[in-house]
């Protein structure tokens, strides 16, 4: 269960949901964890305070995801604090939808600056740092796969902009022996996307499961490839949607 004793990981956006999720089960795992928050101070401290009251090591750390100098100081101040970077988790994202004729172009360079050019500008400075056996992983979504209804075309182009993104961090990092995934998250219940919210009735119905995930079900498949067992997985996209796409 300790198998990522020695290491240290930084999970943007770790104070809720999907994040917090990760951030617990990587520090479970044996791993100093760095978050970083945008703007929820109280439910990031609240994790670290689980994390260490479990035995772990946290580190919390403002930072918005928009801000590109936001970005690459917090991977700094995690090996500044925590004295090294192994593995990064992309997971700090936004979600817009609605119709077509209503977006604009300003709602569109945010989604892709938080959801897409941060991922990059964290990638790009945890490299700089990290050695044979580093990880990096994106949280991406079932969206790349499959797009159910309407409204949704900015938050997918966003999130299948992360599938490109790792296949060629994989091969521009592979011969210095770093890893680089991207998990694809189905219909997970979360406080973006709660299982009673609207529109849930519907949702439901599409997995081939016929239900919502949890975070954990996608912390479980983050872990993975985290740890040892995860070696050998690179520029790959791994489904964890409950069947979602089927």
């Amino acid at each position: 269960m300790e198998e990522l004793a020695g290491k240290v990981a930084l999970v943007t956006g770790g104070s809720r949901g999907i994040g917090a999720a990760i951030a617990q089960r990587l520090a479970r795992g044996g791993a100093a964890v760095a978050l970083t928050y945008s703007s929820s101070a109280d439910k990031a401290r609240a994790v670290a305070k689980q994390i260490d009251a479990d035995g772990g090591r946290a580190l919390v750390i403002q930072a918005d995801n928009a801000d590109p100098r936001a970005v690459t100081a917090a991977v700094e101040r995690t090996v500044e604090d925590l004295g090294r970077i192994d593995i990064l988790v992309n997971n700090a994202g936004i979600f817009t939808g609605g119709p077509l004729e209503a977006a604009t172009v300003e709602e569109a360079d945010r989604l892709w600056a938080v959801n897409v050019r941060a991922a990059l500008v964290a990638a790009q400075a945890a490299a700089r740092h990290m050695g044979e056996g580093g990880r990096i992983i994106m949280i991406g979504s079932a969206l790349t796969e499959r797009v159910p209804a309407a409204g949704l075309t900015l938050y997918a182009m966003t999130k299948s902009a992360l599938t490109g993104l790792t296949k060629g961090l994989a091969r521009d990092l592979g011969p210095r022996g770093i890893t680089v995934s991207v998990v694809h998250g189905g219909l997970i219940d979360t406080d973006m996307n709660p299982a009673d919210g609207p529109g849930a009735e519907f949702l439901r119905t599409v997995p081939a499961l016929g239900r919502y995930g949890r975070a954990e079900d996608i912390a479980a498949a983050v872990a993975h490839l985290a740890g040892a067992d995860g070696r050998y997985i690179t520029g790959a996209a791994i489904t964890v949607d409950g069947g979602f796409a089927a």
